[in-house]
């Protein structure tokens, strides 16, 4: 919900928050050099990735900057901006100082040593500007920050309001937002199952590593009492995984990070969460399948990493249960949605999510309201064709959809249609 991040102070600089900077003296962006890796440049008249950084936030007004290629702004001994650190420490560290509330954008930035970044000229910046300043366009220390974009998932809540209130505000929105009526509605409505997403740190609650915050735990347990009351199945969907698969928000990603799958460690924790799902969960009635990942993005999640996951997974699901299902989600941004049929196909019980949306391509822009609904007959029909085996062998799972799309201006019957 967007209203649950109006109490973060400076909400504008979450963690994620993606910024750029002109230099007011030069009329330039500033730039990783190479992506990352070097200097920090002040000669780009247009700003794209590279002229992009990423919040990690410290504080409301202290952050580290990540660069497009990983590393981390920082000062080095000659007093230049360079970012060649591939892990942020003080020395990573950087205040913004705005100039006022009427002039938002206009910032300045302190560097690790107290002193202000100032742009000498467009191959120098350097930290070395005292604390006078007339705000002016003649300031080289003075930028122009533009916000291109921001992240709004759990961890820029638990770490925006730091942990006292953010469980507050999670508790009173748990609280109210999905409730038992909704269980009564989904199944007076005929609907027999609910799928809900989990965060790898549930494993963790009431005591989750920083900045997460107990509670998830109780409300998931209360969805499965009130999936029994109410004969609906449960499928726990783990939405976010340590490293995260994605750079999504919904991910639990700090800054934009996929780092998921790069290691044996996240992968053997990430088993370690299904394991305690399915322990819990596993003589539970309303338990219907196990969602073990969902929506690994290519090629930053590659195919080998991901299986040896799934393989251990499911083990992990039948340590407990031998009749709930197993759902392995596709990865995204594959040309070939069948890679994991053959694999899946190996496992009894097993699932294979797709998730379909006329959405976030830009092919669907300019659709109209027949061509979208032509377009899900045709091409969604010949893509769940394609993924489907005769003997069941996985099963096929439309994990996520939604009746939205880029038309404007469909009336009700519009969307009833396409939906």
């Amino acid at each position: 919900m967007p209203s649950l991040f109006n109490g973060i102070r400076n909400n504008d600089t979450m963690d994620g928050t993606q910024l750029q900077f002109m230099s007011v003296t030069q009329s330039r962006y500033l730039v990783a050099d190479q992506g990352g890796g070097a200097t920090i440049l002040a000669d780009r008249t247009n700003a794209s990735s590279w002229e992009t950084f990423r919040l990690r936030r410290i504080n409301e007004t202290t952050f580290n900057f990540r660069v497009n290629g990983g590393q981390f702004w920082g000062v080095n001994s000659s007093g230049a901006l360079v970012a060649t650190a591939t892990t942020p420490g003080p020395s990573e560290t950087f205040q913004i100082v705005r100039r006022n509330s009427s002039f938002p954008t206009r910032v300045r930035i302190r560097a690790p040593n107290g002193l202000f970044l100032q742009v000498k000229n467009m191959t120098s910046i350097t930290a070395d500007r005292g604390d006078f300043t007339d705000w002016s366009n003649n300031d080289p220390s003075v930028f122009v920050a533009g916000n291109v974009g921001n992240l709004y998932g759990e961890y820029q809540i638990c770490n925006g309001y730091g942990k006292a209130n953010a469980t507050e505000v999670l508790r009173n929105h748990r609280n109210t937002f999905i409730t038992e009526k909704d269980f009564n509605f989904t199944a007076s409505s005929g609907l027999n199952a609910v799928r809900i997403p989990v965060g790898w740190w549930i494993a963790s609650d009431p005591n989750p590593p920083p900045p997460f915050v107990g509670g998830s735990l109780q409300f998931l347990d209360n969805a499965f009492s009130w999936a029994q009351k109410y004969n609906i199945g449960v499928i726990v969907d783990l939405h976010a995984a340590p490293g995260s698969q994605n750079p999504f928000e919904h991910s639990a990603t700090r800054d934009g990070s996929q780092l998921w799958g790069n290691t044996d460690a996240n992968i053997n924790q990430t088993v370690q969460v299904i394991d305690f799902l399915a322990a819990r969960y596993a003589n539970n009635t309303a338990l219907l399948a196990v969602e073990l990942l969902n929506e690994p993005l290519a090629p930053g999640v590659n195919l080998s990493s991901l299986t040896k996951y799934y393989q251990d997974g499911y083990k992990a699901v039948r340590k407990y249960t031998s009749t709930a299902y197993v759902i392995m989600s596709n990865r995204l941004a594959i040309a070939n949605q069948t890679e994991l049929l053959q694999f899946a196909g190996n496992f009894t019980g097993t699932v294979l999510d797709v998730h379909y949306y006329n959405l976030f391509d830009s092919k669907f822009d300019t659709l109209t309201v027949q061509q979208n609904i032509d377009f899900v007959r045709n091409n969604r029909s010949a893509d769940l064709k394609a993924i489907t085996n005769q003997n069941g062998r996985p099963l096929t799972f439309v994990g996520e959809w939604a009746a939205a799309w880029a038309v404007q201006g469909g009336n009700a019957t519009d969307y009833q249609r396409f939906a």
